[in-house]
């Protein structure tokens, strides 16, 4: 979740999969008017802007308490101080699903309470309830995500969908012209290893079973990655790293946020941004219902306001972020609406690679091996 440290505007919309029907408001749930009429959130404090919450207040008459948060475990802390009181809906990240499992603090969704969230873009939807669901219930529904995938100078180089791989990178003609940061380029080489068939990972998700597989793949994966260590120009750390990479570090391909590279092409310059045949890959935030809910109804009214194309363009445009939900991209002016269909164009949205739950002892070794490859 680094990716959201970075103050970044991203490619916005969201495509839909064929048939999708779009829902229209207004969408008023029964009796929300006639509760406390409030709503009390707790959010990520850049990705629910006041227009979002106004909007919302003036269709329905609903009042938004909301209390920002700035980290995942600043969420997690004062949902356990209070035992979830205080709050209906909060926003964990999809990676986040072993920190919530066993807390007792969320609730699972009555789904046929949220009708719009047929519009979810279904690769997204399936992620949640790949994670998100236990006891017959699903706690987390997505909202916003960002991706990591492949960028170069298109004054330098050509590329295409369906050819573009994270091998790519490490082909002679890009020899000390590409950038990273290590534990990603690792990442994406055991995705390569694995669509080609050298080093079978299941995706890498292999690599989270126990410590044993991950130092089998991990010690394959750095030894590639320590050879080719000459084609690394630079390690990015922040958005402007990326960008300098491009504009004036000599890199002409790496592997980058969507957010830095979009700024550039909204400036003009020549570079592009698209996801690999083996998938973008991708961090979600989501919103879960809490176990201390009081205003229930008005949670329901406010995730489905979220879940339609009309504001989901709008939290994306005051956001930064890439919406959850299909038929957003068209409401959106260019350069946005442009840079998110050239970032994933054909099938690119089914291929998103999710972020998985870390157990323990993984982040330490991811650590230790992408050390290997900076060091070297």
């Amino acid at each position: 979740m680094a990716a959201r440290a970075f103050s970044r505007r991203t490619a916005l919309g969201g495509v839909a999969a064929a048939g999708t029907v779009l829902a229209t408001g207004p969408w008023f749930v029964r009796d929300a008017r006639s509760s406390s009429g409030e709503l009390s959130i707790l959010h990520w404090a850049d990705q629910l802007k006041d227009p979002v919450r106004k909007k919302f207040t003036d269709e329905t008459g609903i009042k938004v308490n909301a209390t920002a948060f700035s980290t995942d475990q600043e969420q997690i802390d004062k949902l356990e101080a209070s035992k979830g009181e205080g709050f209906d809906l909060c926003q964990p990240a999809l990676d986040r699903a072993s920190q919530w499992h066993d807390g007792g603090l969320l609730a699972p969704f009555d789904l046929g309470k949220l009708p719009n969230a047929k519009n979810l873009i279904p690769s997204l939807l399936a992620a949640s309830k790949d994670l998100w669901q236990w006891g017959g219930g699903l706690f987390n529904l997505p909202h916003c995500w960002g991706s990591e995938a492949i960028a170069w100078r298109t004054d330098r180089t050509t590329l295409d969908y369906g050819t573009l791989s994270f091998g790519n990178l490490w082909e002679d003609q890009y020899k000390g012209a590409v950038q990273g940061r290590p534990h990603s380029l690792l990442l994406g080489i055991g995705l390569w290893m694995d669509a080609t068939g050298r080093l079978p990972s299941h995706r890498m998700l292999d690599a989270f079973k126990d410590e044993e597989t991950f130092r089998r793949i991990y010690d394959e994966i750095v030894g590639f990655a320590v050879e080719h260590r000459p084609w690394i120009k630079q390690f990015w750390d922040t958005p402007d790293s990326i960008r300098a990479g491009f504009i004036d570090s000599g890199c002409t391909i790496g592997q980058t946020l969507d957010g830095p590279v979009d700024d550039l092409r909204s400036e003009g310059k020549p570079v592009a941004f698209l996801a690999p045949r083996e998938g973008a890959i991708t961090w979600t935030d989501g919103w879960t219902l809490t176990a201390a809910a009081k205003n229930i109804e008005q949670a329901y009214e406010f995730l489905n306001f979220l879940m339609t194309p009309e504001t989901s363009a709008l939290v994306a445009e005051t956001s930064g972020y890439n919406p959850a939900i299909g038929g957003a991209a068209a409401l959106l002016a260019d350069p946005a609406k442009t840079n998110f269909t050239e970032s994933y164009p054909g099938d690119a949205l089914d291929k998103l690679w999710f972020r998985r739950p870390e157990p323990t002892w993984f982040k330490s070794l991811r650590v230790q091996y992408a050390e290997k490859l900076r060091a070297a």
